[in-house]
């Protein structure tokens, strides 16, 4: 058996790379080929039902590294619920490199890709969503106040990634990752 010439993780960071940039519809076989360092028969032999397959493998990617790095920095009762959450948004910021990468959900969120990813979509922020009420309620918020701080983490954080890209300015995301702690600290 010959050996693999580009190990796993680094196919799908490239292919992550496309699809944060250029969406489901606007990522081309060519793109995903070029990301990758494989020639396109390469890539349907790893991924047999083409874009779609290598879509998915991006989102279960990117859900492995939220679980390891996110979800487990906030469910770690070995730590005080004030660290937690600070070292989950500090790999919040790992995961958007500061701000400078798009949110996948966004990329696959877009007309006729969220038809086809609508599932893992609304999965991914449902997850998002209860663990930070998970940390809300350990900080000693109520599940009300938990619950509508969770979901405006999550509006927070996607918003200000679009606005700190649409105006060409990180920090307004750095900003916001602050603020999140401040206001779930500041009870």
């Amino acid at each position: 058996m010959r050996p693999q010439k580009v190990l796993d993780n680094e196919i799908l960071a490239g292919l992550t790379k496309v699809f944060r940039s250029k969406g489901y519809e606007g990522a081309s076989l060519k793109d995903l080929s070029d990301a990758t360092g494989l020639k396109k028969a390469s890539l349907y032999h790893r991924f047999p039902n083409g874009k779609k397959e290598m879509a998915e493998a991006v989102f279960e990617y990117i859900n492995t590294w939220v679980i390891e790095h996110i979800f487990e920095a906030l469910n770690d009762v070995t730590v005080p619920p004030n660290k937690r959450l600070k070292n989950a948004l500090n790999q919040i910021s790992a995961l958007y490199d500061g701000g400078k990468k798009t949110c996948i959900f966004r990329a696959f969120s877009m007309e006729s890709s969220l038809e086809l990813f609508e599932k893992q979509v609304k999965n991914g922020m449902d997850e998002w969503i209860a663990n930070f009420k998970k940390v809300g309620i350990a900080l000693g918020l109520s599940e009300e106040i938990a619950s509508t701080y969770a979901l405006q983490t999550l509006i927070e954080v996607q918003g200000s990634l679009v606005v700190s890209k649409g105006i060409n300015n990180i920090d307004i995301f750095k900003e916001t990752l602050q603020k999140i702690g401040d206001q779930y600290l500041k009870t």
